[in-house]
């Protein structure tokens, strides 16, 4: 009993100095990258009102525009992990479906995702954010030369350290890391992302303030009133389903036009595809020169939308006209291009750009049911709840959205609310049957990259050995192999029973485990890592 209690122990110990130094390394990088990508967001709205007083250059934007955009095309075509905004693919690595060398898709996509900044793209940096903090996981695990579970573990807490440091929200970090990069709510899952996502988040706000920079929440101009259950008060409810129905048919919508851009581009051969990209490089130009609130991630668009509870929105105007009309334009601009970039594969963020398309939905239906009677006390919290429900409608991670509502804006209260328009955003999702869009984008990934071209099934048969992970867990608390299940448990006596996540495991009996995977040395190693080495004649494997 003792040397079980001490290897639980240094397995537990182990895993806690594993996420430090993994929450450390991605506090670091992220951090710098979040800074570079705010200078680089300033930058280019200057180079743009710059080309703005000097129009007779605009057709020097362009050609350098199609330059860039051909060399960002070039590097994603080398290094296909920094495709799109690298979520999919990083959480494909946490599932270990997708292998990648650490080292240059941190590189690839911490270089790509900054140049599109400079040039005013509206891209995020919060999506490379969290691919780079996988980045860093993976290079923990790797250098240090741990098996393929302690890889995957650390991939989803660096990435979700990545997503905590680029919001300042190491809640939504850690809930990101359980619902959608493990899609478990494994305790170990949980345990290593909170403790990388806490030491990120420390790392980060010690460097932040050393540079002159703060620390603060993303958007911390909004004000939520609070909700009584009588009068005005409960009619906000009702403004509340319709706005979060409006938004999350604009959320349908988008998830459709993304696939269908997709097949659009895929059709483009110029330049042996890289062609394709300058077709969003340019179109993003043009809008730059339409209004700077094209640009960028969209933090400060959202920023500007905010009311401090009075409901008078100001300061956005384009051309001159009204501020619904001047909306509708930077809406409609952020809702083309945050499709085309997930359409074409642009390297950089989306996950900002949705939250300001949904804000800037939210903001117009704000200032209309305002018109209808809606109490402007309440202008802010409808802006926010219409952000987490485009989320959620398209992402199919609720939790994430709900915790948003409240982490990145520092008003945590009023939860009923944001948790009917976050449900409401979920089940029109479910209604018109579109899935979460990163789980769909990871699907077309393996399949461009053939990935499953090598993959068999493989069944083995192993013995659970005394004071392994596996020895008195239930099935559920482990963290077994992507496509893979426990399909039976062979008692000591020989009988055999079906196995379930209820099933409790014990030193002696053997598990019937099926899986595909394109690597069974691999497989055999996260397994013993389990289970625990085998004995002679403990293992049985058929193709």
């Amino acid at each position: 009993m003792k040397k079980y209690s001490r290897l639980v122990w240094d397995n537990a110990l182990n895993m806690v100095i594993m996420s430090v130094l993994t929450g450390l390394f991605a506090g670091v990088v992220v951090t710098f990258y979040n800074i570079l990508m705010s200078l680089g967001e300033g930058t280019s709205e200057k180079l743009y009102s710059l080309f703005l007083e000097n129009p007779a250059f605009i057709p020097l934007l362009f050609v350098g525009l199609a330059a860039g955009a051909l060399v960002i095309g070039t590097l994603v075509k080398l290094v296909p992990m920094i495709r799109g905004s690298g979520i999919p693919q990083i959480e494909g690595a946490a599932r270990g479906v997708v292998r990648f060398k650490w080292y240059i898709t941190l590189t690839s996509m911490f270089a790509a995702s900054l140049a599109c900044v400079l040039m005013g793209y509206p891209a995020g940096a919060e999506g490379p954010s969290l691919e780079i903090g996988g980045c860093c996981g993976s290079a923990t695990g790797t250098l240090l030369r741990r098996n393929q579970m302690v890889k995957r573990l650390q991939i989803a807490s660096g990435s979700s350290a990545g997503l905590a440091v680029a919001f300042n929200a190491p809640i939504t970090g850690v809930v990101f890391a359980l619902e959608e990069a493990f899609r478990s709510f494994s305790p170990q899952v949980f345990i290593c992302a909170a403790i990388s996502v806490v030491t990120a988040v420390v790392t980060r706000n010690a460097i932040r303030p050393a540079l002159g920079f703060g620390v603060g929440f993303a958007f911390e101009g909004f004000e939520f009133a609070h909700i009584g259950f009588g009068g005005s008060d409960l009619i906000f409810f009702l403004w509340v389903a319709l706005a979060a129905i409006i938004v999350s048919l604009a959320g349908v919508g988008f998830y459709y036009l993304v696939f269908a851009s997709k097949k659009l581009f895929k059709k483009i051969k110029f330049l042996k595809g890289v062609g394709k990209y300058i077709i969003p490089f340019v179109l993003a130009g043009a809008f730059g020169l339409i209004t700077l609130y094209s640009t960028g991630g969209g933090h400060s668009f959202i920023e500007v939308l905010s009311t401090e509870g009075t409901g008078e929105i100001s300061g956005i105007s384009v051309f001159g006209i009204g501020l619904i009309a001047s909306l509708v334009i930077i809406v409609v601009i952020r809702f083309i291009t945050a499709v085309m970039t997930m359409g074409c594969g642009v390297p950089c963020g989306v996950f900002i750009p949705m939250l300001a398309v949904g804000a800037g939905l939210g903001a117009i239906l704000s200032i209309l049911f305002q018109m209808g009677g809606m109490d402007p006390k309440f202008g802010d919290y409808l802006i926010i709840i219409c952000m987490a429900a485009f989320f959620t409608c398209i992402v199919k991670a609720p939790i994430t959205g709900m915790v948003m509502v409240f982490e990145l804006t520092g008003q945590f209260v009023n939860f009923l609310p944001a948790l009917l328009g976050v449900t409401i955003g979920y089940l029109i999702g479910m209604l018109f049957k579109t899935e979460a869009i990163y789980e769909k984008n990871l699907e077309q990934y393996i399949a461009d990259e053939k990935l499953y071209d090598k993959v068999k099934k493989v069944r083995l048969e192993l013995k659970v050995m005394l004071n392994s992970k596996a020895d008195g867990a239930t099935v559920r608390k482990i963290v077994w192999p992507t496509n893979g299940l426990v399909v039976g448990v062979i008692k000591e006596d020989g009988t055999q029973t079906v196995a379930d996540g209820e099933t409790v495991l014990h030193a002696g009996e053997g598990i019937i485990f099926e899986c595909e995977t394109d690597d069974e040395k691999e497989l055999l190693d996260y397994m013993y890592s389990i289970v625990g080495k085998q004995d002679k004649g403990g293992t049985d494997e058929q193709g």
